[in-house]
């Protein structure tokens, strides 16, 4: 029986044996795994702590840029507030213009109108013979016509803006 135990027992570690081995090499796959997995840990670690750098200067980018905003809103809130006072006074002091001009219109409406003294016509300008157009036809006294006029009309336009100044 003791050959027996004894060839038992050997085999029994055997068997022990075998599977730790296989166990071993289970566990140092998984190890090989894991430091594999350190390696890509480590690898993400460090591209968060670049990608966490730049956010904070991207930040303060920003805060910059966001003050430099606010002084540039600021700056141009008080421009506009002086263009708008500005603007207050001018439409004040137009007002009042417009007032004066009321007034002016209504004493304008309030006097009698002076009747216009018919000016004298005066008699066309003679024109020399060398500077007078060709007498071909009828339409050559028309024109001469249609300018006398003309003439005689600008006179006494001219006469009556004369009258209403005076």
């Amino acid at each position: 029986m003791s050959l027996f135990v004894t060839l038992a027992a050997d085999i029994l570690v055997a068997v022990l044996l075998a599977a730790t081995i296989v166990t071993s090499l289970r566990l140092s796959r998984r190890i090989g795994q894991m430091k594999g997995d350190e390696a890509a840990l480590r690898q993400t670690i460090g591209d968060l702590m670049v990608a966490t750098g730049t956010a904070e200067r991207a930040i303060a980018g920003l805060r910059a840029t966001i003050d430099e905003g606010d002084r540039t809103l600021n700056a141009s809130l008080e421009t506009a507030t002086i263009r708008a006072a500005e603007l207050k006074l001018q439409v004040e002091a137009g007002e009042g213009v417009i007032t004066r001009i009321g007034a002016i219109v209504a004493q304008m409406r309030a006097v009698p109108i002076r009747p216009e003294p018919s000016p004298e016509p005066r008699p066309a300008p003679e024109i020399p013979p060398e500077r007078r157009p060709e007498q071909a036809g009828p339409n050559g006294e028309r024109l001469g016509v249609a300018a006398a006029a003309a003439l005689a009309m600008s006179e006494r336009a001219l006469a009556r803006v004369r009258a209403r100044a005076a």
